[in-house]
């Protein structure tokens, strides 16, 4: 049988390395008349339209998407699909907020049927806005688990998430024990880790909601299982950094809380991070574990503007990606998530570029996720999900767009005004997910 063929023509967009770091000639790459060729479900070739347009088989004309941008998927780092609903509910703290909307918003998921309503809508939401991978909290209900991975399975996308971890500080509806948090997580990692593109994530919530013993079950199951992520939350709030210090009054700090049980390292992403000291920033990047930028989270909960300059000193690089943190966090859009992000930059005097933004959506995140040698780039090998943005999608839009100066511009712009009407379609694996329009025609 001959290969599942996908090719794909237009203005091509994407990273080989960390723009941060390194120069721009290398980290960026541009193709103003390019092709995109990928078979099952992987990327083949990547380049100039004229280059390549030979390999394409006799007959194959490539959907061609003139005067738009095709770029990497986004990768979401941080996120709670369990938290879909209640998006734009009111918050005056974290932990007030907590208490008063999610903790309520997650006992719904012991019910199967509605967690498996949520994982659609959540999954539809990601598409439309141009978001191929994330990574995502479920509820303390192994059935939450199972629902997301079902229907991520089904559409074939590449999806990392775990159950939630908690067994104290919170209703006694969502608590489990060391032992039964264990339990049930081995079980999911079993049944889920590895198993089509679906990936495990160990995730206690916070180190708040976790006894010593249970952190201890954590670290053990990630020694089981070293492939798979772990996922929490660090350093978010003031009153959380003194809640966890009167909790583990013989730790150094925060983030000292998981690395004394064994829970930092690659593949570890701490969401937020907007107050971690230098000595944690250190710490970090020493041990490999990276941290998920959340600006609209943390600019609507007030807890704080994350300094992306000193998390990407070039001294102590930190591994950081993009988080849309639903439900704080207020749009499922990375477009407008890297408005935010630079809005928070510039607060602190650090002009984040629109190349680092995009990076941070694409390359970064599949970086902080120990993915990047699977997504997160168009480079030849990697897995065939991408993005097709339109910088015509709105009246507005369409005029800024028509007084660019270069692709960095064009990509400030769509970064600035852009939203999931921007995102004109979504390929999973190769294969069309997501139509704005209808579904586009060789030409």
């Amino acid at each position: 049988m001959a290969p599942a063929l996908t090719a794909v023509r237009g203005r091509l967009v994407w990273f080989r390395d960390d723009p941060f770091l390194t120069d721009r000639a290398s980290a960026f790459v541009h193709e103003e008349d390019g092709l995109l060729l990928c078979e099952n479900g992987v990327i083949v070739a990547a380049g100039g339209y004229a280059a390549l347009r030979d390999r394409l088989p006799e007959g194959t004309a490539p959907v061609h998407y003139p005067d738009h941008v095709i770029t990497a998927g986004f990768v979401d780092t941080h996120t709670h699909y369990v938290q879909t609903a209640i998006v734009a509910a009111f918050g005056s703290q974290l932990i007030d907020w907590l208490n008063h909307h999610t903790y309520v918003e997650e006992q719904r998921f012991s019910d199967a049927e509605y967690a498996r309503r949520t994982a659609s809508v959540f999954c539809d939401e990601l598409l439309r806005n141009g978001t191929t991978t994330a990574l995502t909290f479920c509820a303390v209900y192994p059935q939450s688990v199972d629902a997301l991975f079902e229907e991520t399975s089904r559409r074939n996308m590449r999806m990392a998430a775990g159950k939630v971890l908690m067994d104290r500080n919170a209703p006694d509806l969502l608590l489990d024990t060391a032992r039964t948090g264990y339990d049930d997580s081995r079980d999911l990692l079993e049944r889920w880790h590895g198993k089509g593109r679906n990936l495990y994530a160990i995730t206690p919530r916070f180190a708040p909601t976790s006894t010593p013993e249970q952190l201890e079950a954590a670290a053990a199951l990630w020694h089981e299982f070293p492939g798979a992520l772990m996922h929490t939350h660090v350093s978010e709030n003031a009153g959380e950094i003194s809640w966890v210090r009167s909790l583990f009054p013989e730790r150094q700090g925060y983030l000292d809380v998981y690395d004394h049980y064994g829970l930092l390292g690659p593949r570890a992403v701490l969401a937020h991070g907007v107050h971690l000291t230098r000595i944690e920033r250190d710490r970090c990047a020493e041990a490999g574990a990276a941290v998920a930028h959340c600006p609209t989270s943390n600019l609507f909960l007030g807890s704080g503007l994350f300094r992306i300059d000193d998390a990407k000193d070039p001294r102590r690089p930190l591994r950081v990606g993009l988080g849309t943190d639903i439900g704080a966090g207020t749009t499922f859009s990375l477009l407008a998530t890297m408005n935010e992000a630079y809005k928070v930059a510039k607060l602190a005097g650090y002009p984040l570029d629109s190349v680092k933004a995009f990076y941070l959506a694409t390359l970064g995140g599949a970086q902080a996720m120990g993915l990047d040698d699977r997504i997160g780039t168009l480079e030849p090998g990697h897995e065939a999900d991408f993005v097709v943005l339109d910088p015509k999608a709105t009246p507005l839009l369409a005029q800024r767009a028509a007084r660019v100066a270069d692709i960095e511009e064009l990509l400030f712009v769509l970064a600035v005004l852009g939203d999931d009407r921007a995102v004109r379609a979504t390929y999973v694996a190769g294969e069309l997910a997501h139509d704005r329009d209808t579904a586009p025609t060789g030409s």
